[in-house]
């Protein structure tokens, strides 16, 4: 693999310049005692930044207490936060790398629905468009104007808490079957209001979080918002079924000010629709003349939701020509990696002196040595 690959090339993105194409993805890993990341969460991130990465993504971060995936999940709302942050980020940018804050909201979700401890406190209250997990699932409260109105003060505050803290960006978690996804989903959204109804009407809610984020930040600040059309409860799920109605489903966000789109997908390369090879990020980098971001089975021989993906994959080096052919026929600007990232911290610096071979394979008991 030539040390010319097109993934490790510079890129400017608007107001934001990136030493390379490869973006660390956002992983949920719980490690934050009340919320705060430490020392250790410092060295996490700033290992991976070390090891030439061009720009990490944060794990997700609640926005308030309703939306919180769990008690042990970073946080940038409420007392110590900016505190905590700042040497973060500061730690990631003198070891070479841009860094946003993935904004999250989990809506009408909890850990328990995949079989997963729930550390939220019984007193929260799981807000949804219309009090749906899944297609008639019923799971927590609808939301009221009051509650939606509220809503989008707290992700518009918490991008200026990332603001003052030094992060690059912020990427919007709109993916996954979590809140602003539940609103553009026709089978969890339900209302008669103006989020409701068309999918252009569904997409407003997350397009009003983009406006109000960016009247609480600057200018120059990255707004990336992360889609997806699986969805934790389905996996088969789909917000557009084809390539016009993915066009209107991303023109609001488009016209509300989004910089970027993280697209994401269980395997990055597979074609979105039956009419043409084209990936999703390729879509909607053709439909939305946005840069995009894909993601999904980066260098692994199996993707996160299989059987055996969160246990362990191998390394697939060999994915380099075909992401290198991607690249240079317009699908993505930008490569997210997610578990080839936790086993190879160096991955740029290995793929860069043409050791790719030497890529580690992703398994289960690295989560436990992971600094």
């Amino acid at each position: 693999m030539s040390v010319n690959h097109s993934l490790l090339s510079s890129v400017r993105l608007d107001a934001l310049t990136l030493k390379n194409r490869v973006v660390m993805a956002p992983m949920t890993r719980e490690c934050c005692a009340d919320g705060l990341p430490d020392e250790s969460n410092q060295d996490y991130y700033a290992l991976r930044a070390k090891g030439g990465t061009g720009l990490i993504i944060t794990e997700g971060c609640s926005v308030n207490a309703d939306g919180g995936f769990g008690n042990s999940v970073p946080r940038l709302y409420g007392e110590g936060v900016e505190l905590a942050w700042r040497p973060l980020v500061n730690a990631v940018h003198i070891s070479g790398a841009k860094i946003f804050a993935q904004l999250w909201h989990v809506g009408a979700f909890s850990p328990s629905l995949i079989g997963m401890h729930d550390s939220v406190d019984d007193v929260v209250r799981r807000l949804s468009p219309s009090g749906l997990a899944g297609p008639e699932q019923s799971f927590g409260a609808v939301m009221s104007p009051a509650d939606i109105e509220r809503t989008i003060s707290d992700f518009a505050a918490a991008a200026a808490v990332a603001h003052r803290c030094g992060f690059d960006g912020i990427e919007i978690h709109a993916a996954h079957g979590y809140l602003p996804d539940q609103f553009f989903w026709h089978a969890t959204n339900l209302r008669s209001d103006r989020y409701g109804g068309s999918l252009s009407d569904r997409a407003a809610f997350t397009a009003d979080i983009i406006r109000a984020c960016r009247l609480a930040t600057s200018e120059g600040f990255a707004i990336s918002v992360r889609i997806s059309q699986w969805k934790q409860l389905d996996y088969e799920a789909q917000v557009a079924t084809t390539a016009n109605e993915l066009e209107t489903w991303l023109k609001p966000m488009v016209d509300a000010g989004a910089n970027i789109f993280h697209a994401s997908t269980r395997k990055f390369w597979q074609p979105a629709f039956t009419e043409s090879d084209l990936s999703f990020s390729g879509w909607v980098r053709k439909l939305s003349g946005k840069p995009t971001i894909a993601v999904g089975s980066v260098t692994l021989g199996n993707d996160f939701k299989s059987a055996e993906g969160k246990t362990a994959a191998s390394a697939a080096p060999e994915q380099l020509e075909l992401i290198d052919a991607c690249l240079n026929r317009g699908d993505f600007d930008l490569l997210a990696i997610g578990r080839a990232l936790l086993a190879n911290p160096d991955w740029v610096t290995l793929v860069a002196d043409g050791r790719a071979a030497e890529l580690r394979p992703f398994t289960k008991n690295l989560l436990d040595q992971l600094v």
